[in-house]
């Protein structure tokens, strides 16, 4: 997604990534490896999502990722408790030798993506060597800390990308060479999950194919697709140890986007405690409201044919979809900030947050009580049926705007887009302790 080449990005300064003796599940002590894995930690739909992992197996990653009791304090510990006990059981164990790991996913239509799990070294935005696109949220980044502390370990690779065209692909020695390699023999694991999603792993240790792959991503810079939040955690935490230490690096999968495009989808919003009615009263006179008696996936095209002319958002909650576009001019210039790119001040997430969230229903973004970010766009809208909230329902933003944002230093509204397809967790784990 970034369109960096060889000559972009000096040596010294480019992707940094280690191998890693991971941990993984031994077949043998669980269930299935389908029924141990989860979906990222920020993608599971709360509480029923959650109560689903945790029933599947009583050894789901999800117990780790996001542990459930009273508070904070003995949730993490819960989690730190439950790793150590695992790891005591034999339920995880360490890989024999440090490797990176090729990673591969293929859904139900075929779609294939593949890529590298390795350590990365960290690197703040302004190297320019790992490049953010999203704003984070303190709160969540200090949640995601006080977990990686209590655990010390890093429970989930992150998804990020970067692009090379692989001119030289018939270089042995190329990372996308050494993965179509190891796909071609046996892997570590393979299995299906309950979404349809194939997974398999291979561990690369041959010390020439890992020095290629090392050599090759320091002339590159990645975009963070996926892991805003778990990005800013790993800086966090690194600021807290000195250097050297385990803690300089983080988890992470590097796609070459050029060979295996991602998909992009929005981020939806579900708004607790504002009912439907409420949300329209206040739209009138701002916004052209047109009620939609469709089903979803007709509100959905609608939603998209409104998409191409500006910003439109579809509402729902009250059993019907309410489409939402044509912005009044005079309040977009009074509420959206000044002093930033035309393509950031135009988009759906921009207005929604600085115009409808703030102006116009003075609701806080960040606050868990008034407003969560839902994945799926089915269990947004129950979802808002159940509790009489408002679903408020995106659409995604074009890929090259955020590659282009990104490169011009300029971070989107939090939570403004969902690439995919991304790693299943529970797969392959790094500790920082051993």
């Amino acid at each position: 997604m970034n369109t960096a080449g060889p000559a972009d990005v000096p040596a010294r300064t480019g992707l940094q990534l280690t191998p890693f003796r991971g941990l993984r599940y031994d077949p043998d002590r669980v269930g299935s490896l389908a029924a141990v894995t989860s979906p990222p930690y920020d993608v599971i739909v709360r509480p029923d999502g959650l109560i689903h992992l945790e029933s599947a197996d009583p050894h789901n990653i999800v117990r780790l990722i996001l542990p459930q009791a009273a508070t904070p304090s003995i949730r993490n510990e819960q989690a730190a408790d439950t790793l150590d006990d695992w790891l005591a059981e034999g339920i995880l164990t360490a890989d024999p030798e440090p490797a990176l790991y090729v990673y591969e996913q293929r859904d139900t239509t075929g779609h294939l993506q593949r890529g590298v799990i390795g350590a990365l070294r960290l690197s703040e935005p302004s190297e320019g060597v790992v490049l953010p696109h999203e704003d984070v949220m303190p709160h969540v980044v200090a949640d995601r800390a006080a977990l990686m502390r209590a655990t010390t370990a890093n429970l989930e690779p992150l998804l990020l990308t970067y692009r090379s065209d692989d001119s030289a692909a018939a270089s042995q020695h190329t990372t996308s060479a050494v993965v179509e390699r190891a796909a071609g023999r046996p892997p570590l694991l393979s299995t299906t999950t309950e979404d349809g999603f194939g997974h398999r792993l291979w561990a690369v240790t041959d010390p020439a194919e890992l020095a290629g792959i090392q050599a090759d991503l320091t002339h590159h810079q990645a975009l963070i697709a996926d892991g805003h939040h778990r990005w800013a955690t790993y800086l966090r935490l690194r600021a807290e140890h000195p250097s050297p230490s385990p803690w300089d690096h983080g988890l992470v999968l590097l796609v070459n986007t050029v060979r295996y495009p991602l998909r992009v989808r929005a981020i939806h919003r579900l708004l607790h405690r504002l009912p439907v009615p409420e949300a329209l009263a206040a739209l009138e006179g701002l916004f052209r409201v047109r009620h939609l008696a469709v089903p979803l996936a007709d509100a959905l095209t609608a939603l998209a044919e409104a998409a191409t002319a500006g910003n439109a958002f579809l509402l729902a909650g009250d059993g019907a979809f309410h489409l939402v576009d044509r912005p009044d001019e005079a309040l977009l210039a009074r509420t959206v900030p000044a002093g930033r790119p035309q393509a950031w001040r135009t988009l759906d997430a921009t207005v929604l947050h600085a115009t409808l969230l703030d102006h116009v229903w003075h609701i806080p973004e960040d606050s868990p009580a008034h407003i969560a970010y839902i994945h799926d766009t089915a269990a947004t809208v129950e979802k808002a049926e159940q509790e009489g909230g408002t679903a408020v329902l995106m659409h995604p933003v074009r890929e090259e705007v955020v590659r282009d944002l990104a490169r011009q230093g300029v971070t989107m509204p939090r939570k403004s887009t969902s690439f995919g397809p991304k790693p299943a967790s529970g797969l392959v784990l790094r500790s920082l302790a051993h």
